[in-house]
């Protein structure tokens, strides 16, 4: 019997199962007996680039797995044959299609303009603080023509874009309260002097309480108190670093919608000015 390893659907992985030496082969070869009439393995050889020695292989271990059989001089897929190219196919066809909504392809932008530039000229772009910038030059990251004229501080319009633009990655810093001195004075006070210290950047309170500490700690400095989590991912996504004030007993709700490729590099406030790194392992 063969492994079940070569048994299983290698598709249902999407692109990444066809690393699998002999998949590619093995599904081309399927194809072809499903979609033509094979007589022989040296014209179906001819058409996938292979020897005829390398066809045969394919078709020994395509049999051996029950995928594919020689009925009245002709090479058939079987049902489960059928049924494994059709499931490979849809996962890599969802798979691919998964990717390309991820590529987001960028003709023309906008930026900030952080120099004044002229119509027509090259800019340099790069991410200052979470915004697209645009300064007259060029670099060896990514790079336009301006379609605009724009005086420094106002919006351009680039493109013939090229190259990549870095993303830097924001941290994020946390400081949970303890729940249980939620109704002591000193933590307003406690509170006022981390936060004045936290790194610049995002602030956010999660939670009612939160929020109401937080507006009594820094009453003059604007923070985010709704959706708290899509902001964290923005934010350090685009070089932006978070403080996040939130209850001890809320840290596992935050935590879980922060569950991603997406999440920050972590450190944890103290209330008694220490600072520790903290880790996704730490959220339990």
């Amino acid at each position: 019997m063969a492994p079940a390893s070569r048994t299983q659907p290698p598709g249902r992985g999407g692109l990444s199962t066809l690393r699998r030496a002999g998949t590619v082969s093995d599904l081309l070869f399927l194809y072809e007996c499903e979609t033509r009439e094979v007589t022989n393995l040296r014209s179906v050889a001819t058409r996938l680039g292979l020897t005829v020695q390398a066809a045969s292989h394919t078709y020994r271990s395509l049999s051996r797995r029950g995928f594919v059989e020689v009925t009245g001089g002709r090479y058939r897929s079987t049902v489960r044959g059928v049924d494994w190219l059709h499931s490979a196919f849809g996962s890599v066809r969802d798979d691919l299609a998964d990717r390309l909504d991820r590529l987001h392809i960028v003709r023309t932008t906008r930026a900030l303009a952080t120099t004044p530039i002229r119509l027509g000229e090259m800019v340099a772009l790069e991410i200052r603080g979470g915004t697209l910038t645009a300064r007259s030059g060029s670099s060896r990251g990514s790079r336009g023509r301006a379609h605009s004229s724009a005086a420094e501080g106002a919006l351009v319009e680039v493109g013939e874009l090229e190259g990549i633009v870095p993303l830097p990655h924001g941290r994020l810093s946390v400081l949970a309260l303890p729940g249980d001195r939620l109704a002591e004075s000193s933590l307003v006070s406690e509170t006022r002097s981390v936060v004045a210290g936290a790194p610049e950047g995002l602030l956010l309170a999660s939670g009612l309480e939160a929020f109401h500490l937080l507006s009594r700690a820094a009453p003059n400095r604007p923070f985010v108190r709704f959706g708290v989590a899509a902001a964290i991912v923005e934010a350090t996504r685009l070089g932006v670093d978070c403080t996040l004030v939130v209850v001890d007993r809320d840290l596992p709700r935050v935590f879980e919608q922060l569950e991603g490729p997406d999440v920050p590099p972590l450190a944890f406030l103290s209330l008694d000015g220490a600072r520790g790194r903290g880790s996704r392992r730490h959220r339990r």
